[in-house]
């Protein structure tokens, strides 16, 4: 399949920070890259110091959990906002989920928000650059115990009672380096500001991999900051005109794929987990405007392959279905979404007592 250009663009970017990429241009555009790479971390230092400074985040009138990463790129944040909304309003709290709105049309919510309420649905989402102003209008007029501040570990503006972290099991540091040398957005040392970390996607390595990144991690954080494992779950196969079947009626069946989220090889490797036999793959920038073009492109490959189905994220399809919606006939290949929820493995006991006791203060 033919990708976007900007996809090329940032495939050529991680053949070359990855090493894969090799030659002279290639290892002149790593010095480069490292070069500018120190000036992000240079840009990082002073931040740190702003933010050691009395006063510089804004503390809510409610509490807040964050949510965040320490790399660019998908680790399960927004089935883990999920999760932590659905536990709020188990324990008898009413929960709020903060985002910056990255992403979204004017005036309109972005696919995250979009997921979110289908996967939460009644649960408050405001997307807004000033988080703390959003919280503090919201509250002034309406219930709210616990806010889920979505993307938040760089957001420090916003003073948080409880920093978690999530890292991805599948490629924890980004290769070794900040942006633009690595997909780092801080060094590992920032994760000593977490109170807890979480492990993510631990399905896709082995048991000797996620202990061996749990040591690791411990190496990071301050002494005493749980870390968490988590896996993420397949529940169900999302079809475009909103009905649902199970996600093992995927195997064995051989389908195309598409995706354009920050993590796309994740994706394809739970499809194979499930079962599926990934036959055509593409991907698309994250947060990637998608055009009926785009669509057509892709069931028109998928067709001529003679292949039946086209499976996405749950993030792509609410942008699918609309283009779909307006075809004039129906596709000749079915379109679905693959529905994961996020399960905690190792360390759910902890977390629970941290979110119960700022549901309860």
């Amino acid at each position: 399949m033919t990708s976007p250009s900007k996809s090329g663009a940032r495939n050529a970017w991680l053949a070359v920070i990855s090493g894969e990429r090799r030659g002279p241009l290639a290892a002149l555009a790593r010095a480069v890259l490292t070069v500018l790479a120190g000036l992000h971390r240079a840009a990082l230092a002073i931040r740190d110091l702003w933010f050691c400074m009395p006063g510089a985040a804004g503390r809510a009138s409610r509490p807040v959990v964050s949510i965040g990463n320490l790399t660019v790129g998908g680790t399960g944040k927004t089935p883990m906002v999920a999760y932590l909304a659905r536990l709020v309003g188990e324990m008898g709290g009413r929960p709020v989920i903060l985002s910056r709105g990255y992403g979204a049309a004017s005036g309109g919510p972005n696919e995250e928000a979009i997921e979110l309420a289908r996967l939460c649905p009644g649960v408050p989402h405001l997307q807004n650059p000033d988080r703390l102003g959003a919280l503090e209008g919201w509250v002034a007029s309406n219930p709210c115990d616990v806010a889920i501040l979505d993307d938040g570990f760089q957001h420090r503006r916003l003073a948080r009672n409880l920093d978690i972290v999530l890292v991805d099991a599948l490629r924890p540091f980004g290769f070794g380096c900040v942006l633009p040398r690595g997909l780092l957005r801080e060094p590992p040392s920032a994760l000593r500001r977490a109170d807890m970390v979480v492990i993510t996607r631990a399905e896709l390595v082995t048991p000797e991999g996620v202990s061996l990144l749990k040591q690791t991690l411990l190496a990071h954080v301050r002494p005493g900051t749980p870390v968490l494992v988590a896996r993420h779950e397949p529940t169900g196969l999302l079809m475009a005109d909103g009905s649902r079947q199970e996600a093992t009626s995927l195997r064995g069946r051989e389908v195309a794929a598409a995706c354009g989220i920050g993590n796309p090889e994740a994706f394809r490797l739970t499809l194979e987990n499930v079962g599926a036999q990934v036959r055509l793959f593409d991907t698309f920038p994250d947060h990637y405007a998608y055009t009926t073009g785009d669509l057509d492109r892709l069931l028109r490959t998928a067709e001529a392959a003679g292949l039946k189905s086209l499976v996405t994220t749950g993030k792509d399809i609410v942008k699918w279905q609309p283009l779909l919606t307006g075809r004039r006939s129906l596709p000749p290949v079915e379109v679905a979404a693959l529905e994961v929820t996020l399960q905690i493995l190792e360390g759910e006991e902890t977390l629970r007592r941290e979110i119960g006791a700022l549901v309860h203060r």
